[in-house]
């Protein structure tokens, strides 16, 4: 499984992996709801973010994930952030996280469309299995994991500890190498309507 930092674009987004260029705007999409923030394993708001973005550039220079801006195409505004993340080669696996949208960029093609250019990315690059794991707290983020046809898997219990010190159960779903072409058409039937 061979996957490098690069433009992934679709008709609503452009996913562009962070550079410093993109800090400031990054920046400010990120420094918006804190009551989503809170319920989020950890931040990017406020105070929090030059360390996140810190992260991000270490992580994605080790190889275990590759962090991305979010800008949407029709006014040319980052929105977001997403990452292609916890990456494992061996295994041909990895997570897609690290989601946060500013609540102008939610509810329409912006996330379903992110997800698409994510997962074909990651399927076309060897992968055999995409996770997608949500607080259990956050209906919203696992009812919009379903949607786009990912299978619900279970609850690990007690799985982490939140930057508010909360201990977090999390819901995880995937999509296999054998389910994506189902995922696929789905999501495409989906994008088409908007």
């Amino acid at each position: 499984m061979i996957l490098e930092p690069r433009i992934l674009e679709g008709r609503f987004v452009r996913l562009e992996p962070l550079t410093p260029a993109l800090r400031e705007p990054v920046r400010e999409a990120l420094n918006c709801d804190p009551e989503t923030w809170a319920i989020m394993s950890s931040t990017a708001h406020g105070e929090h973010y030059d360390g996140w973005w810190a992260d991000a550039q270490a992580e994605t220079a080790a190889g275990s994930r590759i962090a991305f801006a979010v800008r949407r195409l029709r006014d040319e505004a980052i929105v977001g952030t997403t990452s292609l993340m916890t990456i494992l080669r061996p295994h041909r696996g990895l997570e897609i996280g690290w989601t946060f949208y500013r609540p102008d960029a939610r509810g329409g093609p912006v996330n379903p469309e992110c997800k698409r250019l994510l997962m074909a990315d990651a399927f076309e690059a060897g992968a055999v299995r995409v996770e997608l794991m949500v607080d259990m707290r956050n209906r919203r983020s696992q009812a919009a994991v379903a949607k786009l046809g990912a299978v619900r898997e279970g609850v690990m219990r007690h799985h982490k500890i939140t930057w508010t010190g909360h201990v977090r159960d999390t819901v995880v779903f995937s999509v296999t190498d054998r389910e994506w072409p189902g995922v696929r058409a789905k999501m495409d039937e989906r994008l088409s309507a908007f």
